[in-house]
C-alpha cells in the first residue's frame, strides 16, 4: 500500500490536531489530542482541508473533552501556530462546537444583519482555512525533512500528484455534492472523541423507512477521512440506501486501538439512532474499505466475543444484516513485509498497531480461528470483494480468510473482480458511470436479503465524471 510522504508516521509520534472556529461560524468543530512517550513529530490528518465549510447538516452542538496531556510542540513556530488555534477553545480545555443558530444579539431595528453575518462567516471562513493550511504544509515539510528527500519518496509524490490531478474533474464534481447537496448531512457527532463524527447521505425518496450501510473508510491507518466515502454514499443512496460514513482517529492522533473504538461507537450511534433519519433498524449492514475493511472487521469480531461471553454492549451484532469486505487485509502477520516493500515503513506499522505482539489481537482471521462456536453463531453473512490485480493488498487476504470463516462454521463468501486493482473497483468505476460492478452486487446481496427491496434499483443509470482516457492513465500511473 502506498503511503504518501506528506502523510506518513514516526513512530511513537504525537499529534496535537486542532480544528475549532469563533462562535460566529456555524460548522462542528473539535480539539483532539494525544501522548505518546518520545515523540519526534507533529502531523495533522488531512481532514483540514475538508472541513471549511461554514454550513452543515449536523445534529445539536456538543462539548466534549479533550485528553488532560497535551504534548508540546518540539518546534518553537510550530507551537505558536497551534497556540494561535488553540485559543478559540475555552479556558477549560473544551472542544467547542458552534452552534449553526446565528447569534440572536440585539440589533438596531432595521438593521440588514443578514449579508453582514454571511459576509463576517465569510471571512472567517477562509482566515480559518488558510492558518490551517499554512500549518499542515509547514508540518508537512517538518516531516519530509525527517524522511528525507529520496528518490522513491519524489517518485511516489509525482505519481500520487499527476493521480490526483487526472481524476480531478470527478473529485470536484462529487466535492460539490459533498458540500451542497442536501441530501448529505455532514459531521454528525457520534462520540466525544476527536473525529468522532459521521456523514449520512440519504435518498431523496425517504417515504419509508430505508436500508442503512454504515461504511468506515480507508487510507493505511493514516490518512482515512468520512468525506471518502462521498462517491459510494452517493451512488447508494441514489438506489435508496442510506449510508452513514463513520470518521475516525487516525495515527499518530490513535493507534488501531483507538480506531477500532470509534468504529465500533460509530456502527453504535447508527444501529440505536438510525431510526430518526429515516433508516430502518431492521437492515443495517457494515462495509469497510481496505484499512476500513480491516478496522470493521475488527469491531464487527470484538463485538462477537463480547456478546458472547456476556460482557456489556451498547450494539448486538445480531443488529447487522451482513458485511462486506472491499480490499481488506484480515492477518496482519502475513502483511508487514509487504506493506514494507510497498512503502509502509515496519517501524510505522507496527507502532500503528501497537506493537508486534498486538497483531494477532487485531487480526480478525486469526481471533475468528480461536473464536468459540457461539462466537461465530452471531457473525452475519461476510461477503469480501477483492480485485485480483490488487497489489497493496494482495487479494489473498480476502481468500484466506473467507476461507477460515467457512471451516469455523460462518456464513462467509467471496467475490473477485478480474483485473481489478485496489482503487478500480471503489473509485475508478464509479467515475466510469455507468455499470458499476461493486454496487451492483451489494444491491442483488441486498435485495436477496429484503424482498421488500425490489424497488431499489430503479434508478437511472449514472453519468460519466471522467473521460476514459483521464481513467487509463490515472490507473497506470497510480501509485497505490
Amino acid at each position: 500500500m502506498r503511503i504518501w510522504p506528506c502523510c506518513a508516521r514516526l513512530p511513537h509520534a504525537s499529534l496535537l490536531a486542532t480544528h475549532s472556529r469563533s462562535p460566529a461560524s456555524s460548522s462542528s468543530t473539535y480539539l483532539g489530542t494525544a501522548s505518546r512517550p518520545n515523540s519526534s513529530s507533529l502531523l495533522p490528518a488531512p481532514f483540514f482541508f475538508f472541513s471549511h465549510r461554514a454550513r452543515t447538516n449536523s445534529n445539536p452542538p456538543v462539548s466534549t473533552r479533550t485528553s488532560p496531556a497535551m504534548q508540546p510542540l518540539h518546534s518553537g513556530n510550530d507551537a505558536r501556530e497551534a497556540a494561535a488555534l488553540l485559543e478559540r477553545s475555552d479556558s477549560a480545555g473544551r472542544r467547542c462546537r458552534s452552534s449553526p443558530v446565528l447569534s440572536a444579539s440585539p440589533r438596531p431595528p432595521g438593521w440588514g444583519g443578514g449579508l453582514r453575518r454571511q459576509s463576517s462567516s465569510f471571512r472567517q471562513d477562509v482566515g480559518h482555512a488558510a492558518s490551517e493550511t499554512y500549518l499542515v504544509t509547514r508540518l508537512t515539510f517538518s516531516l519530509l525533512q525527517y524522511l528525507g528527500l529520496g528518490y522513491r519518496w519524489m517518485r511516489q509524490l509525482l505519481a500520487l500528484t499527476v493521480y490526483a490531478i487526472l481524476l480531478m474533474p470527478g473529485f470536484l464534481q462529487v466535492g460539490y455534492y459533498y458540500f451542497y447537496s442536501s441530501q448529505v448531512r455532514r459531521s454528525i457527532v457520534y462520540g466525544e472523541q476527536p473525529r468522532n463524527r459521521l456523514d449520512l447521505y440519504i435518498p431523496k425518496d425517504s417515504s419509508r423507512p430505508c436500508p442503512v450501510m454504515a461504511f468506515v473508510t480507508g487510507g493505511a491507518w493514516i490518512i482515512g477521512y468520512k468525506a471518502w466515502g462521498a462517491l459510494l454514499g452517493r451512488r447508494l443512496a441514489e438506489r435508496g440506501i442510506i449510508v452513514a460514513c463513520i470518521d475516525y482517529r487516525n495515527f499518530p492522533q490513535g493507534t488501531i486501538s483507538d480506531m477500532v473504538s470509534d468504529a465500533s461507537q460509530g456502527i453504535s450511534f447508527v444501529c440505536n439512532n438510525i431510526a430518526s433519519y429515516g433508516g430502518d433498524p431492521n437492515q443495517i449492514y457494515l462495509m469497510g474499505q481496505s484499512a476500513g475493511a480491516h478496522i470493521a472487521a475488527c469491531a464487527l469480531m470484538e463485538q462477537a466475543v463480547k456478546e458472547s461471553s456476556g460482557q456489556p454492549i451498547s450494539w448486538s451484532v445480531t443488529q447487522i444484516k451482513a458485511y462486506f469486505g472491499l480490499s481488506g487485509g484480515y492477518n496482519l502477520h502475513n502483511l508487514v513485509d509487504h506493506f514494507h516493500q510497498r512503502g509502509l515503513n515496519r517501524s510505522i506499522f507496527l507502532s500503528i498497531m501497537n506493537g508486534e505482539e498486538s497483531l494477532s489481537s487485531y487480526s480478525p482471521e486469526i481471533v475468528a480461528k480461536e473464536s468459540s462456536a457461539q462466537t461465530i453463531a452471531l457473525l452475519p453473512p461476510i461477503f469480501l470483494m477483492h480485485g485480483t490485480d490488487d497489489y497493496s493488498i494482495p487479494s489473498s487476504s480476502s481468500q484466506t480468510f473467507v476461507e477460515v470463516l467457512q471451516q469455523a462454521g460462518a456464513h462467509a463468501k467471496l467475490l473477485l473482480y478480474e483485473g481489478k486493482t485496489h482503487t478500480d473497483i471503489f473509485l475508478q468505476d464509479p467515475l466510469r458511470g455507468g455499470r458499476d460492478p461493486l454496487v451492483e452486487d451489494v444491491l442483488t446481496l441486498i435485495h436477496a436479503d429484503n424482498a421488500t427491496c425490489g424497488n431499489i434499483a430503479s434508478t437511472p443509470t449514472p453519468r460519466r465524471l471522467v473521460f476514459e482516457w483521464q481513467l487509463r492513465l490515472a490507473r497506470w500511473i497510480s501509485p497505490f
